[in-house]
Parts: C-alpha cells; structure tokens; sequence
C-alpha cells in the first residue's frame, strides 16, 4: 500500500498525482514534445489516467487551474472519481477569477503558482505574494506556496508569510529563469532548462527545517535523469530517485509526481516502485 499522512484532517497519500503533462509540460522536448502531450491526453484520457491513478492507490490529484483541467475535474467526478483535488493556481488568469473557478470542484487546498511567486520575490513584491496566499486562506481552504528557490521556502516559513503548507521543486528552475515570468504566461517552453543535480541537496535540507507539510515535486528533472538510460534501467534510476527523496522528506511531507501514460504505463511503474520502498 501506499502510506498516507494526515494533511489537515485530511488523509493524503504519500504519491500525488501530477498534471504537467496532461497540459503540455514537457521538460524533454527532444523525447516528448508538448505538443504530443496535448495530442495524447484528450479529456477522456486525462480521465482514465486519474481512474488508473485512483485504483493503484493514489487518492490525491494536485491539478493546475486551467480552464481545460478544471472541465477535465468535472468529467471525473460525474463519472465517480473519489480522489481529493488540491490545486495549483493558474498565472494566466487573474486570481480572483481562478479561485472562483478552482472552488466549484470542492479542492480541499490551493497553492499558489511556484514561477510566479518566484518572481514577485525577485523582484522584491514579497508583500503582493502574502496577499494573494491570504486571498487563497480566505477562501477556506488549505492554502499553499510553491517555490523552486530553497532560500525562499525557509524565509516565507520562517517570516510566516501566510501558507499552511508548501509546495517544494527540487531543482531550481530559477537558475536560468530569474527575472522572468512564468511560462504560463510568456508562451516559452520548457526545452532550455537544464536541471543541475546538486540543486536537490539544497533542498532537501531547506524541507527537513520546514515544520508544516511539504509536497516535493520534480523528483525526476521532469524526466531528465532518465536521459542516457536505456528503457530497461529506467524502473532502476526512477527507484533510486524517489528512495533518495522520500529518505530526504520528512514523514508528513509527500511527492507529486506527473505521468505520461502514451507509450507505457507510468503510474503502475511509480506506484509499484513507492509500494516497494514502504513496503
């Protein structure tokens, strides 16, 4: 089984379904475009790959605000799906639109969007970032922060800027982002970004000093520490990374983890790897 924390009164499981490719997110342009993403996943496949999620033992779906997935949200459970909905906000609409939106699907938390509150921070609006995370709090739902930026975690748990709990990359994207918007909102893709493997270090030990839960993501460069590896390693690189982050994480704290289910069946391949490493 899957091992579960207790998140607020809520019972989440450790593995969280992501939804980066269900919208197009590639980090490994070169394998798999975002186009052919978006080609793949159609509603009724996003659909099927949260029921697969659901069976395997995943009861949780970290979803962006989009238009598209929020519909997408609304066929599942018309058509039974029991897993929790947490949200990450969507920066190309305005907040108060996406709240509105985001709360007709009943989410029992909302982060804010990690590149967009990167931003603020740099260029120096902290105060703007703790007012949308208390429009979020105001809601009533468990409201979150994303950051791919460790300094950041520790100072908006340490100065207290609002969130319940964080969400937390283990690579830090603003390496070569800094200054710049969230790609939600440019248009770029994501084929430039190198993710530099000592990044998750950093990390790591910025998680272990936050005492409210934390969902790590990017545990796998979005796909790049699988690059050089023939297909039949990859179940043993995958299984390296996520022991390595779960051993790393503190007991509350859980993984997100997207999936492109197209040439072969990721959620059973992770699922099984997480059932073996709790087992």
């Amino acid at each position: 089984m899957i091992p579960t924390v207790d998140f607020y009164g809520h019972k989440i499981s450790r593995l969280i379904l992501g939804d980066n490719p269900f919208t197009g997110h590639s980090y490994i342009e070169s394998l798999h475009s975002g186009e052919e993403m978006m080609d793949y996943y159609t509603a009724e496949s996003c659909v099927k790959a949260m029921f697969e999620a659901q069976e395997s033992g995943i009861n949780t779906y970290m979803a962006l605000g989009d238009p598209f997935i929020l519909r997408v949200i609304r066929q599942y459970k018309n058509e039974g799906g029991k897993m929790n909905i947490m949200f990450q906000s969507y920066a190309g609409m305005d907040l108060a639109v996406n709240l509105r939106m985001m709360l007709k699907c009943e989410p029992i938390a909302i982060y804010h969007q990690g590149s967009t509150a990167d931003y603020y921070c740099e260029q120096g609006q902290e105060k703007l970032l703790k007012e949308r995370i208390k429009m979020i709090k105001d809601t009533g739902v468990i409201a979150g922060m994303a950051t791919h930026v460790p300094e950041t975690l520790l100072r908006a748990y340490e100065e207290d800027w609002g969130a319940d709990f964080y969400s937390a990359c283990l690579y830090n994207a603003r390496r070569q982002q800094r200054g710049q918007q969230s790609g939600f909102i440019t248009g770029k893709t994501k084929e430039h970004l190198v993710f530099f493997p000592e990044d998750r270090l950093s990390m790591f030990d910025a998680i272990k000093k936050v005492q409210k839960p934390i969902v790590a993501f990017k545990v796998f460069a979005g796909g790049q520490v699988f690059l050089g590896h023939e297909p039949e390693e990859i179940p043993a690189v995958a299984h390296t990374a996520l022991k390595e982050a779960y051993d790393n994480i503190k007991p509350s704290d859980m993984i997100m983890l997207g999936v492109f289910q197209k040439h072969k069946n990721q959620l059973k391949e992770n699922t099984d790897i997480v059932k073996k490493i709790f087992k």
